[in-house]
């Protein structure tokens, strides 16, 4: 069926600058999380010589990419559209940037993206779109336009699936009982999962605003042209298998993008890469340590830990005598004031480095003296351990980084968590304190010849293998890449 014709305000000059190329539009959700894989996802699209990239993002996140683009040897285009009014401070467009008391208005944010979606689309009239999952409208514009859209998951399928099953019996688990009630997750192939209610995502236990939105979302998902995750097949092989069957049309496995795109390259990747010179200083400092004996620390772009479990956090890493080098939020001179114990940092001077604000992850994992990753189990982190090989300490916070743990310590063994049995929760206030014992005895038990973070590792090395072939001329997530351009070219026109 042609394509039909564009509105009559509709400008349809990009279309003609250079009609021999595919032109792609990427429309990011205002997370780091999220806004890192995409454009890594777009610089790929961009190495294809017969597509155009584009990247849609407001101005605060712009600058985020910014380091990522300039250093791209493929020409990336930016949009850029005012970040909606929601009572933010200027310069708040992000979940990284904003407090805790501030999240609930990136989400507003979202809803309110709607309409300078819409006519930056009427108006580009792209060939194809890829849209992150939250911007469900995204689909009824393309649909109009008579193009192709695809949904960006910048987390995998393993959390997706769950998150799904779980869904469909939401009544039952808001009405099981108390929080301690634990879930079992339905319909999934292998392996039966089980998680306590309270570490389940809150729309999945009581009405909110993503409880509201998320069959939009996968009605919008299911309709579309198809579905582009970061993920790669060994990685979640059954799971990704159940996903082409149930949960969209085409769906393409193309992770991990930062491994297609930088390897372990510490100079490389925008974002990911070393931009300054306390980033070059970590690396140096690593060079000094044994191969996998260095415990890496690292909770996110996005988590507040309270003052008192930083503190415990602190002493926990000084008290298992291990090196480590700990990425923490903020700047120092509030956390000297608000947590650092007394004469902590003279201390561990000897043996710890503290890196303030943001840490070149990937390199960081990439180097051979790191043997532990202690993480909040963020999907980027997850892929980036197993591309590197590290076995990882978990330690989840919110929203999907519980189920995320189950594919690291339950699925893939590759990895082991930091504490059992106690009260965690994905809200923090019902997640009791993690003492300082209980991290040296997980830093002790898994950096200990022989024991359980000996066997991760080698299960992360395995991974570490099967995401290099996957990336690699012949491999399957090069393959899914490749097949997405061809059917985004032969769709051009016949949406």
């Amino acid at each position: 069926m042609a394509s039909p014709s564009p509105p009559p305000h509709a400008n349809t000059t990009d279309r003609k600058t250079n009609p021999a190329k595919l032109r792609v539009f990427f429309i990011p959700f205002f997370a780091t999380g999220h806004l890192i894989p995409m454009t890594d996802l777009a610089v790929l699209f961009a190495g294809n010589p017969r597509v155009e990239a584009t990247i849609v993002v407001t101005p605060s996140n712009a600058a985020l990419i910014s380091a990522t683009i300039s250093r791209s040897s493929n020409p990336i285009r930016l949009l850029t559209y005012p970040f909606p009014s929601v009572g933010l401070p200027a310069g708040i467009e992000n979940l990284a940037t904003a407090s805790p008391s501030e999240s609930h208005l990136i989400y507003a944010a979202v809803d309110l993206a709607h309409q300078s979606h819409e006519a930056l689309l009427r108006r580009h009239l792209p060939d194809a779109l890829v849209a992150d999952i939250p911007f469900f409208w995204a689909a009824a514009i393309a649909d109009e336009l008579g193009i192709p859209r695809l949904t960006f998951h910048a987390v995998g399928v393993f959390p997706q699936l769950i998150m799904n099953n779980l869904f469909r019996i939401r009544s039952e688990i808001a009405n099981s009982g108390s929080d301690n009630t634990v879930v079992t997750v339905p319909g999934l192939p292998g392996k039966q999962i089980r998680i306590p209610r309270r570490e389940l995502p809150q729309f999945l236990v009581s009405e909110d605003h993503m409880s509201e939105s998320w069959a939009r979302m996968k009605e919008a998902q299911l309709r579309a042209h198809g579905v582009v995750v970061n993920t790669f097949c060994g990685l979640e092989p059954e799971y990704c298998e159940m996903y082409r069957k149930v949960d969209a049309k085409r769906a393409y496995f193309v992770g991990p993008v930062a491994l297609s795109l930088y390897g372990s390259d510490p100079k490389g990747g925008g974002l990911r890469g070393c931009n300054s010179g306390s980033h070059v200083d970590c690396l140096t400092w690593l060079d000094r340590w044994e191969v996998g004996s260095v415990v890496f620390v690292c909770f996110g772009s996005w988590c507040h830990f309270s003052p008192k479990q930083l503190a415990e956090l602190a002493l926990g890493l000084e008290e298992s005598g291990r090196p480590f080098l700990w990425a923490v939020r903020g700047d120092r001179a509030s956390a000297a004031e608000e947590w650092i114990p007394e004469g902590w940092e003279e201390r561990v001077k000897a043996k710890g480095m503290v890196i303030w604000g943001w840490a070149p992850q990937v390199a960081i994992l990439g180097h051979t003296a790191v043997g532990a990753f202690m993480t909040h189990c963020g999907w980027n982190s997850v892929l980036e351990a197993a591309s590197s090989g590290v076995g990882m300490l978990t330690w989840p916070l919110v929203f999907e980084q519980f189920i995320n743990e189950r594919l690291v310590v339950e699925v893939t063994r590759s990895g082991a968590r930091v504490w059992e049995g106690g009260r965690r929760s994905e809200r923090e206030e019902d997640s009791e304190l993690v003492s300082r014992e209980v991290i040296r005895r997980a830093i002790s038990r898994f950096m200990e010849t022989g024991g359980e973070g000996e066997k991760a590792r080698e299960k992360a090395k395995e991974l570490a293998r099967m995401a290099k072939e996957a990336v690699e001329e012949g491999g399957t997530s090069r393959r899914n890449l490749d097949h997405l351009i061809e059917d985004l070219i032969n769709a051009r026109g016949h949406v």
